[in-house]
């Protein structure tokens, strides 16, 4: 079997490589645009295809992405509709994408950027501080990433709710979906994290009308694409004190323009995509069990559902 590996890194630095060859050593692995005889190609592993390559490859079986979220390529009219595309599930990266969900809700909930300011401008000042069990908690979207990040706050005793687009039932989670549980959601929610795909419909999504509904002196983190959010409606929720801070790690441009205000705002916690990272190490044996799949005829696994677009 053939795999195309689409990389920015030189193949003596690639990481997948030797992960695949302990566990398929029979894979034949190539880097474009080194790919050799194109009709042996059967699969290609990337985030973002480059120019020509579904012209070179005629006879690819399957797309694999390298992450989670395939928006970069679901948004690509040059790959072919008919093909494949397999999102990544890496257990690591769901692990870490939760430490950082429970990170900037503790920030948030300890109030730890009032006391780094104050900090700062040496003042002693101790705040009251709400109890877990008074701090509603909010997740968009219920996913694989969304249902352990809540599980992963379960232990802290905060108030947990979700909403999705269809209907979902969590245990100890008060669960909300569609555009009718959409207001009564968002009103009843302290610290609103994303993690939704994104999409047609979810493109925005965090804009001045969503902003509004949610309660005065709210919080939000967006961990999900920077696409979600209207920059400058989450700035002038911010500015005006409807929003009490925002931590945000992915944005429309990366990196972040250096004139960006997210930078200097004193609201924002930023970090550069750095939230949860794929590990070819836990994240190679399901490529692998996909390429199987793809020789044998076989269903393959976290198939992209094109319709929803994730």
């Amino acid at each position: 079997m053939a795999l195309v590996i689409v990389s920015r890194v030189h193949p003596s630095s690639d990481v997948w490589a030797p992960e695949m060859r302990r566990l398929m050593p029979e894979i034949d692995i190539r880097y474009w645009p080194e790919i050799g005889n194109p009709a042996e190609v059967d699969a290609v592993l990337m985030w973002q295809a480059p120019e020509g390559l579904f012209e070179r490859l005629p006879d690819l079986k399957a797309i694999f992405a390298t992450g989670a979220g395939v928006d970069a390529i679901m948004g690509d009219e040059r790959v072919p509709k008919h093909l494949p595309l397999c999102r990544l599930v890496d257990p690591s990266m769901t692990s870490e994408m939760s430490e950082y969900v429970v990170l900037q809700v503790l920030r948030f909930h300890r109030q730890e950027p009032t006391y780094a300011a104050q900090q700062r401008d040496r003042v002693w000042q101790v705040h009251s501080q709400p109890h877990p069990h008074q701090r509603r908690i909010g997740m968009m979207g219920l996913g694989e990433l969304g249902q352990d990040a809540l599980r992963m706050l379960k232990p802290f005793g905060f108030q947990l709710r979700g909403w999705s687009r269809t209907p979902k039932t969590l245990d100890g989670i008060e669960t909300f979906s569609g555009a009718e549980g959409f207001g009564d959601f968002l009103a009843s929610t302290d610290i609103l994290v994303n993690l939704l795909p994104l999409t047609g419909e979810t493109e925005g999504i965090i804009d001045a009308t969503l902003l509004a509904r949610l309660p005065q002196g709210a919080f939000v983190v967006n961990c999900a694409r920077g696409r979600h959010v209207v920059d400058a409606d989450l700035l002038a929720a911010l500015d005006s004190g409807h929003l009490a801070g925002a931590a945000l790690d992915v944005f429309h441009q990366e990196p972040l323009a250096a004139d960006h205000r997210y930078w200097s705002h004193p609201k924002v916690i930023l970090t550069p995509h750095a939230a949860a990272l794929t590990n070819p190490l836990t994240a190679t044996p399901q490529i692998v069990d996909n390429l199987r799949r793809v020789r044998d005829g076989r269903p393959l696994v976290n198939l992209v559902d094109r319709g929803r677009g994730y």
